[in-house]
């Protein structure tokens, strides 16, 4: 296990470009929450939408095992309560935020966005499970990142029952 995180934080840390030591860059300021998983630490540059965000040295992250209605695809609408998604993001992850970037089995998806768990580094808060518990995300569960399918699901069907968020906002 401990060797499987020594990979998964050198790969993430090519990823991210922290590789180098010219470019590492010093610790987020601010406290960290106990427990969070091993992975890679950066600040919020910006939101793109409800599942992507930019980080230090604007990389791209996608958020694994979630999709937000659809905000900023020229080729596509806007989704039903994407606009409330991404402010609710932005909420949670204002500019200047430090995070927790924490990978499963893929590295990148197909658009080269960096594929990661987000954890708010000051509380601990899983954004990618907050998303789903709020209702201002469905589950995506794409194979073989899959690590926390299982507890997206359940939390989904939660929001889903509670008619949270996007579940009583949108048509099925």
């Amino acid at each position: 296990m401990a060797r499987l995180a020594a990979a998964l934080l050198a790969a993430l840390l090519l990823a991210t470009g922290c590789a180098r030591p010219a470019a590492v860059p010093a610790p987020p300021p601010g406290p960290v929450a106990e427990g969070l998983p091993v992975g890679v630490d950066v600040v919020v540059e910006r939101v793109i939408d409800g599942d992507t965000i930019v980080v230090t040295g604007n990389r791209h992250v996608r958020l694994i095992g979630v999709d937000t209605p659809e905000t900023v695809d020229p080729n596509r609408p806007i989704g039903c309560f994407g606009k409330e998604a991404s402010r609710f993001v932005t909420s949670l992850l204002p500019k200047g935020t430090a995070v927790r970037l924490v990978g499963d089995v893929e590295q990148d998806d197909r658009y080269g966005r960096l594929l990661a768990y987000v954890y708010r580094r000051s509380d601990g808060l899983f954004v990618n499970a907050e998303l789903v518990r709020q209702g201002y995300a469905h589950v995506l569960t794409i194979a073989p990142n899959v690590a926390h399918a299982d507890e997206f699901v359940a939390l989904a069907r939660d929001a889903r029952n509670a008619s949270a968020g996007l579940w009583s906002a949108c048509p099925p």
